[in-house]
């Protein structure tokens, strides 16, 4: 482990709030019908629960309270990613033919270091973690493979923290993009991450508190993969026997995405390769 400072819930939610904001700037608006219907539901389903559970108004307070502190603490992001995004992304990937898709979550930047198709994340001097070499080929559905796709890598460290999310880590550290070569393959050197808690000293984590729940992640790499004229893919890659894969906080695991990584040949750290396949645009 290294000497690190944690982030607080609400510098790490500020954050993610402050990238979130930026990036939805230029989201697609919704009609006013399908808004109609989708709020409409919701609120029902909200109602449903207050009937089925007979709330009290204490209760109703307490919850009222809760969700000004889920702003307070800028953890909107956090609080959806982990909660609900996981039945977004299952819609959103529903007839997809390729590389099964899971959660980005609230930690992504865009305009990481190019690689090149094979190269190594930037990382400190003597980073924390087991040596991992993870490389693959990118190849459309129909079998060709795809020259100039974009890997976008990024991770948490052996510390379970993420570059621009936490204090006192280099900006790029463990982030990077490599470009596939003309038979689509690429390699990227980087460490083995290690299972980490989402912030639990804000608003998110007094609800995991309360409802006495665990509030840990399995290690994982997450992973965009795009090549022009097919469908971006996003998704997150987990290790198998790791720490709470079956019990995932976020619910993102699923068995296509878990990695057996095995010995490198000079016995220095680990390898897995794994392939991802893009649908068309």
């Amino acid at each position: 482990m290294t000497d690190v400072v944690s982030p607080t819930a609400a510098t790490s939610g500020a954050s993610a709030t402050e990238r979130f904001q930026e990036r939805a700037k230029a989201a697609a608006t919704t009609g006013a019908a399908r808004v109609n219907a989708i709020a409409s539901d919701a609120l029902a389903a909200l109602h449903e629960v207050v009937r089925k559970h007979q709330v009290t108004y204490d209760e109703y307070n307490a919850f009222k309270a809760w969700l000004i502190r889920v702003g307070e603490d800028g953890e909107w992001p956090l609080f959806l990613d982990v909660f609900l995004e996981h039945e977004v992304e299952k819609v959103a990937n529903a007839t997809r033919q390729g590389t099964v898709g899971s959660i980005e979550g609230p930690y992504y930047v865009e305009g990481a270091p190019e690689l090149g198709s094979e190269g190594t994340l930037p990382m400190r001097d003597g980073e924390a973690g087991r040596p991992l070499r993870f490389f693959g080929q990118v190849r459309a559905v129909t079998g060709e493979p795809l020259a100039g796709s974009v890997v976008d890598f990024w991770q948490a460290d052996d510390d379970g923290l993420y570059s621009q999310f936490a204090p006192g880590i280099p900006e790029w550290n463990l982030r990077g993009r490599a470009t596939t070569d003309a038979e689509g393959n690429f390699s990227i050197t980087t460490i083995h991450p290690a299972p980490y808690q989402i912030p639990t000293d804000g608003a998110t984590g007094a609800l995991i508190a309360a409802a006495g729940w665990h509030a840990w992640r399995p290690a994982h790499l997450h992973i965009k993969v795009s090549s022009p004229g097919y469908q971006l893919i996003t998704t997150q890659l987990y290790f198998d026997g790791g720490e709470h894969v079956a019990d995932d906080i976020a619910t993102a695991v699923k068995d296509d995405l878990i990695l057996a990584p095995t010995p490198t040949d000079d016995g220095s750290g680990e390898q897995v390769r794994y392939d991802f396949v893009l649908d068309p645009a």
